[in-house]
């Protein structure tokens, strides 16, 4: 029988996490990938230098290279484009014909004095923004969001960070952390995890079957006033 595998620890906070075990129960880390290509790069990766951005440098890196290889092949072929031609030139004089038969190449023709500079390859996109990112409410900007939870503000800050770091890990979009006591069209006292900065209270029942849906089934549309 196989051994059972050991178990690891939180590259963040350095919590003991389960075999297979996908996020960290304290700190919400997407844990890495022990098994398969990803896993066997990013451990190698971790081996050499001590920052490993996130599995989602791999096709990232794959992108460019076949960004980079296709510019390769089209300044090549671009260059091979003027290949030699054949002119046949007929000439006629009284009774005899005459037929006089020129092969060589004929490239482009250029002024004297100019040059020809290929064109350089594009530039590969940006890196996406890391997922674990939470945002701000907008100094001063009155609104309307998606309430996922509200925390007391006895019971401390980081027990709201966590929970807004859980819910961009389930596929929320622009989640943060507010205190209530700062807005008015809210009631104090309170650490308001939050979905969405929108302009319109539609915009932000438009996304509330999709918070409900990704496990925050008492989520709400509430405004946000100064």
């Amino acid at each position: 029988m196989a051994a059972p595998e050991p178990p690891g620890e939180c590259p963040r906070c350095g919590t003991p996490y389960a075999p297979r075990q996908e996020y960290c129960l304290e700190c919400g880390l997407r844990l890495p990938v022990t098994g398969g290509v990803v896993g066997t790069l990013a451990t190698a990766w971790r081996r050499h230098l001590p920052y490993y951005p996130g599995d989602w440098i791999w096709p990232v890196l794959v992108a460019l290279v076949i960004a980079v290889v296709a510019a390769v092949v089209a300044i090549v072929a671009t260059r091979d484009s003027g290949g030699g031609k054949t002119i046949v030139a007929t000439t006629t004089q009284g009774p005899v014909g005459s037929t006089v038969t020129t092969v060589g190449p004929t490239g482009p023709t250029t002024a004297p004095g100019t040059t020809t500079v290929p064109s350089s390859p594009p530039p590969p996109p940006p890196p996406p923004p890391p997922p674990n990112q939470l945002v701000s409410w907008p100094s001063g900007t009155t609104g309307f969001t998606v309430v996922l939870n509200s925390i007391p503000t006895s019971t401390g800050r980081a027990q709201a960070v966590r929970l807004a770091k859980a819910a961009l890990h389930s596929g929320l979009t622009n989640v943060g952390v507010l205190d209530s006591s700062r807005y008015s069209s809210l009631h104090p006292g309170y650490y308001v995890v939050f979905s969405g900065i929108f302009k319109s209270q539609a915009g932000a029942q438009g996304t509330l079957s999709n918070a409900q849906s990704s496990g925050y089934p008492s989520a709400y549309a509430r405004p946000i006033t100064p």
